[in-house]
């Protein structure tokens, strides 16, 4: 049974690092939660590590100046790991071939800037649906829209045996007080539809393995055993850190706020329900990150 507590400083002590997510943990999309910073300033002046890792389909960098403009400060973290880097690689390394149709808006561009760390990196051009030869998704063209309604499209596209690389994992996330469909919702669908998509973020594999080595930069020798998982995505951050046997602290009052009935903490008899209903186990709750 999950452990409700109020404070991460109940428990940062018997971590050497965390792994924190951003939307709806550190910051909505609009703003920052100012408690949330505290707390991660205050676990770094203990000398705790912290990597934000975090499904936007975009690199560290453009990350780090988005973070600028929600007034996040650079002493509330120490690296940054993306789904956005792990799925460029795997695109420069040709995983969906060279030729892609793009599925996003114009801001989610810079995916497709070159990456230096790729040898002999995949000359990527971006085509029409009937010219592809794979798929870039970094998220719905309208992000209001339901996704059913590229259904048209990928009927095409799986009948082309397309292989569709996702680049956001998430499947809704809230931007301030509206929910919107992210890239993870599309591939869901595409899934569904007898499709072939390719993950790189939470919960899959790849965007922890590019979290430990932004870590073992900063510390080596850290162990699993030593990471803490914070977020509020039950299939993403929890689940995530469950596949990869990393202790979680599960943020109630992002996603999960209604069904956890939070105020300032959840409800547990709620709490323990959804839980049981979503087949998680985090080691701790928290209403928000504080």
């Amino acid at each position: 049974m999950t452990q409700i507590i109020s404070a991460l400083s109940e428990i940062s002590d018997r971590y050497e690092a965390l792994f924190v997510d951003l939307w709806g943990c550190v910051h909505n999309g609009v703003t920052a939660f100012p408690e949330a910073v505290a707390a991660l300033q205050a676990y770094r002046a203990t000398g705790g590590i912290v990597v934000l890792v975090t499904n936007a389909p975009r690199s560290r960098h453009e990350v780090a100046k988005q973070l600028v403009k929600f007034n996040v400060p650079e002493d509330a973290y120490d690296d940054i790991a993306t789904s956005g880097d792990s799925g460029r690689s795997a695109m420069f390394q040709g995983a969906v071939s060279s030729k892609v149709w793009f599925i996003g808006q114009p801001h989610d561009q810079p995916f497709f800037e070159p990456l230096s760390l790729i040898d002999n990196p995949v000359d990527i051009e971006q085509v029409a649906l009937e010219e592809a030869e794979g798929i870039i998704c970094c998220g719905p063209f309208n992000p209001h829209a339901d996704p059913s309604e590229m259904r048209g499209q990928f009927l095409y596209a799986k009948q082309k045996g397309l292989k569709l690389l996702c680049a956001n994992p998430d499947i809704v996330v809230d931007r301030g007080e509206t929910r919107e469909w992210c890239a993870g919702a599309l591939a869901q669908l595409y899934t569904e539809m007898g499709g072939e998509s390719l993950y790189f973020g939470k919960p899959h594999p790849p965007i922890y393995d590019l979290a430990r080595r932004r870590l073992a930069a900063l510390k080596p020798g850290i162990a699993d055993i030593g990471i803490l998982a914070i977020g509020d995505g039950p299939h993403t951050d929890i689940m995530g850190a469950m596949g990869e046997d990393i202790d979680s602290l599960f943020i109630t009052g992002g996603l999960a706020r209604a069904e956890t009935k939070t105020a300032t903490n959840p409800d547990g008899a709620a709490l323990n329900d959804y839980l049981a209903k979503e087949n998680i186990a985090p080691q701790f709750s928290i209403g928000m990150l504080r």
